[in-house]
């Protein structure tokens, strides 16, 4: 396991502003664990005392609906802390935290935390940056889901999955989510989300095959946007 001052992920994260005697502290208190494709990393409403930086892998945040159902709010992948806004607000968490593949996070106490945000300017101000940078982030997606199409917002997401987590060998999306997931993103149902896909397929768009889903044709799909 890599010592936190060797790691190239907190360079990546609020943690690059942290002093070399204070990631030796990290170091020394920090837990690295293995989590396992589905497994939770925090749920909702849960006290999670501390933050996890990953090291490897992607989760998605979820938000439960007044109808029981699992919204997902964001992605989160390699080089991104979870529960920096837990941690300053001193709440249980807002959302959950679930993997969608085999991940390797390293969880750093919130006590030791708050230890370097009271002692060190720059990183408290990175970390509040971060925050400030998902609020945006909030804003901007009720914006789209209120002012886009259906249409529109899917040919966003499949775009945005192909530029931030890329493709296999085999040219697939990286990033393998359920028809209900896709559509738990876009805010609609999932029997819109199908027939979609469905017509992004018949026009050449994207390529269906099974669950797994190609870009057959970014240009296209990238128009749509206009």
């Amino acid at each position: 396991m890599s010592k936190c001052e060797q790691c190239i992920v907190r360079e990546f994260t609020s943690l690059k502003a942290l002093k070399k005697d204070e990631l030796l502290k990290l170091n020394d208190c920090k837990i690295s664990h293995i989590i396992k494709k589905g497994e939770v990393i925090f749920e909702e409403g849960e006290n999670v005392n501390g933050i996890y930086c990953i090291k490897e892998g992607i989760c998605k945040l979820t938000k439960l609906s007044p109808n029981g159902k699992d919204h997902i709010v964001k992605l989160v992948s390699k080089g991104e802390l979870l529960g920096q806004r837990s941690m300053i607000s001193d709440e249980p968490a807002n959302l959950s935290a679930i993997a969608l593949e085999d991940m390797r996070v390293c969880f750093i106490p919130k006590t030791e935390m708050m230890n370097f945000f009271d002692k060190n300017n720059h990183f408290s101000m990175n970390v509040m940056k971060t925050i400030c940078g998902d609020l945006k982030d909030a804003d901007d997606l009720m914006v789209d889901m209120a002012q886009k199409s259906v249409k529109v917002r899917l040919a966003i997401l499949l775009i945005y999955l192909h530029d931030t987590f890329g493709e296999n060998e085999d040219g697939n999306l990286k990033i393998q989510l359920s028809r209900d997931e896709l559509a738990s993103m876009i805010g609609t149902a999932t029997e819109s989300c199908i027939r979609l896909l469905s017509d992004f397929n018949k026009l050449g768009v994207i390529q269906l095959t099974g669950k797994k889903i190609i870009i057959k044709d970014l240009s296209k799909l990238t128009k749509m946007n206009v």
